[in-house]
C-alpha cells in the first residue's frame, strides 16, 4: 500500500475513545494517530500496548496543529452532512479528523479541511468517535491498495 495516514479527535472528551481508535488504527494500518487540545487525561483501554507499534501525538490547539501537521497531506473532516464514505475516493496519503464525542468538529475546522465525509446509516447518522474512526480507515484499507 502506497501513501500514508494518520487519524484523529479534535477535543476529545473521553479516555476510552482513545484507546479504541488507537487500537483499530495499529489493526488498519495508520501510520500515527493523535489528539487536538482534549478534556481526556489519561489513556486507559489500550490492552494491547499499542503504542509500542504507532504513537499518539498531542497537539495543544488548532494553531499548533496546523503549524506542525504534514505537508501535502489533505485533511479529511468525518462529519455528518458531508459526502458519503461509500462514494468517496481516499487520497493516497491524508490525515483524517474526527470531532469531539459531543460538539463534533467546530465550523472553523471543517472550513479547513479539503474534504468531508459522512456515514451511512440506517438509523441515527451519530455513530460513537472510536466507531466511526474504525469505519472509516476500514473503507480506507478497502479502497486503497
Amino acid at each position: 500500500m502506497r501513501g500514508y495516514f494518520g487519524i484523529g479527535i479534535y477535543a476529545p472528551k473521553y479516555e476510552v475513545n482513545i484507546g479504541t481508535l488507537w487500537r483499530s488504527a495499529y489493526q488498519l494500518g495508520a501510520t500515527f494517530i493523535f489528539t487536538i487540545g482534549g478534556r481526556w487525561r489519561r489513556q486507559s483501554s489500550d490492552t494491547t500496548k499499542t503504542h509500542l507499534h504507532i504513537p499518539l501525538f498531542h497537539y495543544a490547539d488548532w494553531s499548533q496543529f496546523s503549524a506542525l501537521r504534514p505537508r501535502d497531506c489533505p485533511l479529511v473532516g468525518v462529519e455528518m452532512g458531508g459526502r458519503n464514505l461509500s462514494t468517496f475516493a481516499h487520497p493516497q496519503r491524508a490525515l483524517y479528523l474526527l470531532g469531539a464525542e459531543d460538539n463534533g468538529l467546530p465550523n472553523l475546522v471543517q472550513e479547513q479541511c479539503q474534504h468531508i465525509v459522512s456515514l451511512e446509516a440506517v438509523r441515527l447518522l451519530s455513530f460513537n468517535v472510536a466507531v466511526a474512526g474504525s469505519i472509516v480507515m476500514y473503507d480506507r484499507l478497502e479502497k486503497v491498495r
